[in-house]
């Protein structure tokens, strides 16, 4: 069955573009043209991907992103902006967005970044149906269990977006190692080229949020000056 890929946009012209290029890629495609109709599609077509514009009528695309992670519905999104808008980029991937990219865009880049989310979401899926039932990462008080897509701060469930949690997973198999933004561009988002690392320090500073006692003094996720990430074992004075 071809991935269903929700694009929506209130540019006519923008909505053909994709909705061409992505159904000569080989995807079902469905659309709205506001943010009511594209958050009641995403709700009721349960797309396996939202390509979402920030600037709507009636509901913008932060608030469409906010409402589907509230409603706990984990569906990738992927945001394009008009503005060059850092603020506003920034606040979309905290929100739950797993990447963006800035008008005017390339069909083909575009299709190529869906692909490759998509992918990577099955590779998760098939090394998660591959791996032991028993396997999970205890760090401390994180405990995460791959298999079933779910990580625990001090016993209580973590909600995490798909992009968090595979971004927790990749930190916690390589613990104690320098991973630079890079290396996690490429792993977790699965870009093989030089790409902005901006996406890779947003996600991390959300999962700060979410397991460390002091955001500023972190303990778990610990920044290596100069070169990228470490998650580590709490020291016991920590």
């Amino acid at each position: 069955m071809n991935k269903k890929v929700l694009v929506v946009d209130d540019e006519q012209s923008i909505v053909t573009l994709l909705q061409y290029n992505l159904k000569q890629a080989g995807f079902e495609v469905i659309t709205a043209m506001d943010g009511e109709a594209g958050l009641n599609a995403a709700i009721h077509e349960q797309p396996d991907l939202i390509i979402l514009d920030l600037m709507l009528p009636k509901m913008d695309g932060i608030e469409v992103c906010k409402e589907l992670r509230q409603k706990r519905i984990a569906t990738p999104i992927f945001m394009l902006t008009a503005k060059d808008d850092e603020f506003d980029k920034v606040l979309g991937l905290e929100l739950g967005a797993d990447d963006y990219l800035t008008k005017p865009f390339s069909p083909r880049e575009v299709v190529a970044r869906v692909k490759a989310i998509l992918r990577r979401i099955t590779q998760v899926e098939v090394q998660t149906e591959l791996e032991d039932t028993s396997e999970k990462l205890v760090i401390s008080d994180l405990l995460i269990l791959p298999e079933h897509y779910e990580a625990y701060f001090n016993e209580n469930r973590l909600e995490l977006t798909p992009k968090e949690f595979e971004l927790l997973v990749y930190l916690a198999k390589h613990k104690g190692r320098v991973l630079t933004r890079d290396q996690l561009l490429s792993a977790v988002w699965n870009y093989d080229f030089a790409g902005d690392t901006r996406i890779v320090d947003v996600h991390i500073s959300h999962l700060r949020e979410k397991i460390e006692r002091d955001t500023k003094k972190p303990i778990y996720i610990k920044t290596i000056r100069g070169l990228g990430y470490k998650l580590e074992e709490p020291k016991g004075n920590e």
